[in-house]
């Protein structure tokens, strides 16, 4: 049974020295920890596919915190799912001492409680972009009652801009990954928010 670590950077110029430190306090050995820099919407991590072919039953990963593991929840859980169950290894969270499988509270697995405390996770995060979804509807129809005119139309907004905005709201990206991600820039990305924002309140 071996003990592996997981670091992932969203850009190549993100400092990695806060995860690795965790990695070496956990006396994890350099040449187990995966690291991974990514930049834009590219999501194609080979470390950590290098990692879990690697994986036999009963090894652990450590990540320093759970938005290592995916881009949202939905991956997060589908990613936690194949490593405990298909790969049956466990997965110690540092951030977050709930998501540590090892655990057993009363004879109920650490395994079970962190799939519970994840869909409890999921369940919010899902009900968090409902909600901001309907204040941005919300704040377009209230405005567009008004008279008011946005200073580019409403349909200007890039496709796939609501999506990026609730990842960024739960803050999940920076301003400059969600910029990134719309094929723009932070300043952009920050401009299209206040848009928004301003007429949701």
């Amino acid at each position: 049974m071996k003990k592996y670590g997981y670091v992932r950077v969203s850009t190549k110029d993100q400092n990695i020295d806060r995860q690795m430190s965790a990695m070496l306090m956990e006396k994890i050995e350099k040449e187990n920890i995966y690291i991974d820099k990514l930049s834009g919407k590219d999501f194609n991590r080979p470390k950590y596919k290098k990692l879990c072919r690697k994986l036999q039953a009963g090894d652990t990963v450590y990540v320093k915190s759970i938005d290592r593991l995916g881009r949202d929840y939905d991956e997060i859980i589908e990613q936690w799912r194949f490593l405990t169950k298909v790969k049956d290894i466990d997965i110690i969270v540092l951030d977050f001492p709930l998501l540590d499988t090892r655990n057993q509270v009363n004879g109920i697995t650490g395994k079970f409680i962190a799939d519970l405390v994840l869909q409890i996770l999921s369940y919010v995060a899902q009900v968090e972009r409902e909600n901001i979804h309907q204040r941005q509807m919300e704040g377009i129809k209230e405005a567009k009652a008004k008279g008011i005119q946005f200073g580019r139309p409403a349909n200007d907004f890039p496709e796939d801009f609501e999506e990026v905005y609730n990842l960024w709201k739960m803050k999940q990206i920076s301003q400059r990954e969600a910029g990134k991600r719309l094929n723009s820039s932070h300043v952009m990305f920050r401009r299209w928010v206040q848009r928004i924002e301003k007429n949701s309140k």
